[in-house]
């Protein structure tokens, strides 16, 4: 089994890309200022040293060279040794709420970032379970289906934002649905879901699902994000309040009332999100002690590392970019 050990250096993949777009705009800039001094056969006579091949072999190491860096920090390991090992626990669907009400501030920093903590406080106390991810607005999608790799789902929680659901909405009914299709439908217990959102503009849906999802022996306890007396939503790109068609400042309130009738109908308990610690404490607990079964499953133990040689190659490569002239001789005669 292979893992990167530090998943958030991955990020630094960027800077490849970036290196690149800034490469690919440097060679286009001096082809267009080259092309304004003349025919082109009479300028590369002018300019016998200069040599576009090097540049792009340069290039090359140098992202390369970058590429494995940033693989090596990550630190690719490979499972030496596995375990059974005996682990009790639940199947966990988290359904977040992504939008465009979860961008209102009136909790720090805003909905969607507190959101976030809360989730990520909530998977270092649920060790032992089996946890998916689903965000969703007017419509649902699966982001992490069930795994015990934590450090993958907090990667994909980071990237979590109001616009990768185009359709806007509040489709509580339709995530409830998908989490239902994301668990064991042979199971009648052991499986639990914790819906996060600001409650609004939700669809009438919901309570059927709600229904079905306790016939199917699922949990629900639900988490509500916001104020009852609302605040405005800010547009991150802009920084100006939104607007209503007919041009009034838009009050995003948190539904109380719908949040703690699901969790009331799911069997589960409700929580207004203040605290974070205090929240996650409290949905921990009640999907703790209820009844767990074994997993039973085979973990690798011990990992060998291997970035040692990924951070040998990136070195390597930006020696050998340094022995490469930018320009070719040329023989004199």
């Amino acid at each position: 089994m292979l893992r990167f050990q530090h998943t958030e250096y991955l990020w630094f993949l960027l800077s490849v890309v970036l290196v690149a777009g800034l490469f690919v705009f440097r060679i286009n800039k001096r082809k267009k200022q080259l092309a304004t001094i003349g025919d082109k056969g009479l300028v590369s006579a002018m300019m016998p040293t200069y040599s576009e091949s090097r540049q792009w072999l340069r290039f090359a190491l140098i992202a390369m060279a970058l590429f494995t860096g940033v693989i090596g920090l990550a630190n690719l390991q490979a499972g030496s040794r596995s375990e059974k090992i005996e682990r009790k626990g639940i199947d966990v669907m988290i359904a977040l709420d992504v939008s465009k009400s979860m961008l209102a501030k009136d909790i720090s920093p805003n909905r969607m970032e507190k959101a976030k903590q809360l989730i990520n406080k909530l998977l270092d106390k649920l060790g032992n379970d089996r946890v998916g991810l689903i965000v969703f607005a007017g419509r649902a999608y699966v982001s992490v289906p069930l795994t015990i790799d934590f450090s993958a789902l907090k990667m994909n929680l980071s990237a979590a934002n109001s616009d990768m659901v185009p359709t806007q909405g509040t489709v509580i009914g339709e995530a409830i649905s998908m989490a239902r299709q994301s668990f064991n439908t042979k199971e009648t217990k052991y499986k639990s879901i914790i819906l996060i959102s600001d409650g609004e503009d939700h669809d009438e849906e919901a309570m059927k699902e709600v229904k079905q999802a306790v016939e199917e022996g699922i949990m629900i306890n639900t988490v509500g994000i916001g104020s009852p007396d609302g605040s405005p939503i800010v547009d991150d790109e802009t920084g100006q309040h939104k607007l209503d068609e007919n041009g009034v400042e838009i009050i995003s309130k948190l539904n109380e009332q719908e949040l703690q009738s699901i969790a009331s109908n799911g069997q589960g308990i409700y929580q207004r999100l203040n605290n974070t610690e205090v929240c996650a404490d409290a949905i921990a607990t009640q999907i703790n002690t209820s009844e767990q079964r074994n997993f039973g499953d085979t973990i690798f133990t011990d990992y060998n590392s291997y970035y040692q040689y990924f951070l040998a190659i990136s070195l390597l490569l930006i020696i050998i970019e340094s022995f490469i002239p930018e320009r070719k001789k040329v023989a004199h005669a």
